[in-house]
């Protein structure tokens, strides 16, 4: 049975979702939670292997379903290992990307439609739903062009993510704000070309409000 928190980070590569994580895990942690903080893809070591295999510009093309499906598979191994007994022992789990992404970058990014998302997820994630998605929302062109200057300070390619066209990252970014307006009360936006502190302040008190409303079913 689920007793601790889920909590993920969504978005597209270049919106500072890790330096938004990496904040919000240090902000439960002062207020005395245990966190645990994970990937998607990967997390584990079956996943990280994975997630080489997903992202490796040299994997080339990947059949929309096959992609899909090592998605699931990575995740299907972090649920087991990881998020599942975290979530048993009270943790609050904190996961950058998790099964809205599949949602955004498959059912709509590859055109493979919601039902086919949700019938893996109906299967592999069951009722092991975030208790709050926060999507880092930004233009794709924008987004993009921060993660290639990430990329070119540490001197590492472009993954194979990123190397898709405009139009591939423009409905991602579609799926992801259709997602939020099907579930308001657990997926909530936060607009990304604001200044870090200030992006940070919305996380932080979307936070709250979770923490406040787990507080009260407790």
């Amino acid at each position: 049975m689920q007793t601790g928190l889920f909590i993920t980070f969504e978005g597209l590569d270049g919106t500072g979702k890790s330096t938004q994580l990496t904040s919000a895990a240090q902000y439960l942690r002062q207020r005395g939670h245990r966190v645990l903080v994970t990937r998607e893809p990967g997390g584990t070591r079956t996943g990280e292997r994975i997630r080489d295999i997903l992202l490796a510009s040299k994997t080339g093309k990947l059949a929309p379903l096959a992609e899909l499906a090592l998605m699931y598979a990575a995740r299907a191994q972090l649920l087991e290992e990881i998020v599942r007994p975290a979530l048993a022992r009270g943790e609050v789990v904190v996961s950058d990307r998790y099964n809205t992404a599949s949602f955004a970058y498959q059912g709509y990014g590859r055109e493979l439609g919601t039902a086919v998302v949700r019938a893996f997820d109906r299967v592999i994630c069951g009722k092991t739903q975030p208790d709050l998605t926060i999507i880092l929302d930004l233009d794709p062109e924008i987004a993009l062009g921060r993660a290639r200057g990430r990329d070119a300070r540490r001197r590492s390619r472009h993954d194979r993510f990123e190397q898709q066209s405009p139009a591939f990252h423009q409905r991602v970014r579609a799926g992801y704000m259709a997602l939020a307006r099907s579930v308001p009360g657990r997926i909530k936006l936060v607009r990304a070309d604001q200044s870090i502190k200030d992006v940070q302040c919305e996380v932080r008190a979307l936070i709250d409000q979770l923490l406040a409303r787990a507080g009260e079913q407790h």
